[in-house]
C-alpha cells in the first residue's frame, strides 16, 4: 500500500513539474509603444506577431512554434519585413505567467482577456465555391492561406513558405454567434482604408469544416471552406 501511495505521489509530482516547465501559451498578448501596437497570437502550435498603428500596417511574422524551459522557438514561415528569415528559427527567451509574457530583454506582453469561441484555432482554406461546385484549392505545394482565431482576435495570411513569398494579411477582432461571423478590422496590409470596417458573414461548422460565405471587403460574393490545420 505504501509503495502504491509513493508511486502515485511521484507520478503526480512529475506531471506537475512537467506542466510547470511547459505552460500553455494559447491566447493573445499585446504591448504598446506610443502609437505603435503589437499583438502576438498563439493557437494550435502556431504563432503570429503583428505590428501596426491606428491607420497604418507595419509588418508581421510567424510560423509553428515550440516552448519549453523558458525558450520559445518559431519556425518562420513568413516575415514581410525580412524575407531572409523565412525557413529559419527565431528564438526568444521568455517567461509565462497569468498576466502575460516577459522577455529576457525586459519587454513585457499583457495577456488579453477573451472568451473562447467555437471557431478558435488554426484554419487553412481548402475549398471555394465556383458556380454550384466546390473546388478544392491549395492541395499541393507550399502556397496556402491560413487564419488564426483565438480569444476574440483573428488574422489571415496568404503565404508561400517554399517560395518565400507573402501576399497579404489582415486582422482584428471577431465574434461568432447564431450563424453569423463578424470581423472588426484593426489592420490590413493591402489597404489601410479598410481599418475600422465591420464585415459580417454567414458561418457554419459542418463535419469539422468551417463554411464561410458573404461579401468580401471589396464587395465580391464569396463562399469558402476552411479546415483545421493543427501543427
Amino acid at each position: 500500500m505504501k509503495k502504491a501511495i509513493l508511486s502515485f505521489i511521484l507520478m503526480f509530482t512529475a506531471t506537475f513539474l512537467m506542466a510547470q516547465k511547459t505552460p500553455d501559451l494559447t491566447g493573445v498578448y499585446s504591448t504598446k509603444n506610443g502609437d505603435t501596437q503589437v499583438i502576438w497570437m498563439f493557437i494550435d502550435g502556431y504563432s503570429s506577431q503583428t505590428i501596426y498603428q491606428r491607420n497604418a500596417y507595419i509588418s508581421t511574422f510567424g510560423g509553428p512554434y515550440t516552448y519549453q524551459d523558458g525558450k520559445l522557438n518559431i519556425q518562420v514561415e513568413y516575415n514581410d519585413a525580412d524575407v531572409d528569415m523565412v525557413g529559419q528559427t527565431k528564438s526568444f527567451a521568455l517567461t509565462v505567467d497569468v498576466d502575460g509574457l516577459r522577455e529576457q530583454s525586459g519587454q513585457s506582453w499583457k495577456k488579453e482577456v477573451g472568451k473562447p469561441q467555437d471557431l478558435d484555432g488554426l484554419w487553412r482554406i481548402t475549398g471555394r465555391k465556383q458556380g454550384d461546385d466546390i473546388v478544392q484549392i491549395h492541395q499541393s505545394g507550399t502556397r496556402k492561406t491560413i487564419k488564426l482565431l483565438v480569444d476574440g482576435y483573428f488574422q489571415w495570411m496568404a503565404i508561400d513558405p517554399g517560395a518565400k513569398t507573402f501576399s497579404g494579411t489582415g486582422g482584428g477582432r471577431y465574434t461568432f454567434a447564431e450563424g453569423k461571423y463578424t470581423e472588426h478590422i484593426l489592420f490590413f496590409s493591402r489597404d489601410n482604408a479598410r481599418v475600422g470596417a465591420d464585415l459580417t458573414f454567414d458561418g457554419a461548422l459542418k463535419d469539422g469544416e468551417w463554411h464561410h460565405s458573404g461579401l468580401s471587403s471589396k464587395g465580391d460574393p464569396i463562399y469558402e471552406i476552411w479546415s483545421r490545420d493543427r501543427k
